[in-house]
């Protein structure tokens, strides 16, 4: 269903909240993830806050639907959204990454409300993400999972494994979503270990392909719908994003991959986040 006009500044407002959260926790922990974390904000603001069947007071819900943040290593956006979303209190993330706290540079399944699987190691979200679609056709459930890729990540070959057997199942209840910054650890993905041409790839491992702006709502909400319903097998959104997405001097900058931010940094990154909402919000 298309967003209304109510809908769609809720979600731009929350992604705004969510992006000065990133900056946040990056400050206080001395170091996150941020560049990727900035590129996946949308994808997950508009998954947990408009369109995901889940219940924050009973995150074990057996029919809630599932994510799978196989790109672990943005767990400082997931964190955010899940504590925004009221799973746990956002000031638990003051000791994001701190000794002895539940939460760590990837997440931990095990130690946080509301997440799925435990992440981080590349290549592993995708098979999890087959086993339990797999498993609520068998058990006659209807929940639905999701799983969100990096790009750099399709370099692995169990995700290609994954999608064969995605696709020999007829999947249906199976969305995967690549955060397509067109940047990894050690450079641009095209430079390092081209995927492209990633869509023509996915659509001859048996998926229904759509091919999207990342950053815009009503894009990731046509997608999500399609994948709803595309009965005969999963599909696969190709999420076009920006690294570093709302800080204007982290964005497409490899170095920004992992950082730090002092509290000059700090303030010169939510000044820039606030100034591209400017006019978009009011």
């Amino acid at each position: 269903m298309p967003l209304n006009e109510q809908d769609r500044m809720m979600l731009l407002d929350t992604a705004r909240g969510i992006r000065k959260d990133i900056v946040e926790i990056t400050a206080w922990s001395g170091g996150a993830h941020i560049g990727g974390g900035l590129s996946v904000t949308d994808i997950l603001t508009y998954l947990y806050f408009h369109e995901m069947n889940i219940r924050p007071d009973e995150p074990e819900w057996d029919d809630r639907d599932r994510l799978i943040l196989s790109k672990g290593h943005s767990a400082v956006a997931y964190t955010a959204i899940l504590a925004r979303r009221g799973f746990y209190s956002f000031n638990l993330l003051k000791s994001f990454n701190k000794f002895g706290s539940p939460f760590g540079m990837h997440p931990d399944g095990s130690k946080i409300d509301g997440c799925d699987a435990s992440t981080g190691s590349l290549g592993h979200g995708l098979p999890m993400a087959v086993g339990m679609a797999l498993g609520a056709r068998i058990r006659k459930k209807d929940f639905r999972t999701y799983v969100v890729l990096g790009d750099g990540e399709m370099n692995e070959g169990s995700n290609w494994e994954a999608l064969m057997s995605a696709a020999h199942h007829k999947l249906s209840n199976l969305t995967v979503i690549v955060d397509r910054n067109r940047m990894m650890i050690d450079g641009p993905t095209e430079e390092v270990m081209a995927i492209e041409p990633l869509a023509d790839k996915l659509a001859a491992f048996g998926m229904n392909v759509q091919n999207i702006d990342g950053h815009d709502f009503d894009d990731l909400a046509g997608a999500v719908d399609m994948a709803k319903s595309w009965t005969p097998g999963p599909t696969a959104i190709i999420a076009n994003t920006v690294k570093g997405k709302g800080v204007d001097f982290m964005e497409n900058e490899v170095p920004w991959h992992y950082g730090s931010v002092d509290s000059s940094l700090r303030d010169k990154a939510l000044a820039s986040i606030d100034a591209m909402y400017e006019g978009v919000l009011s």
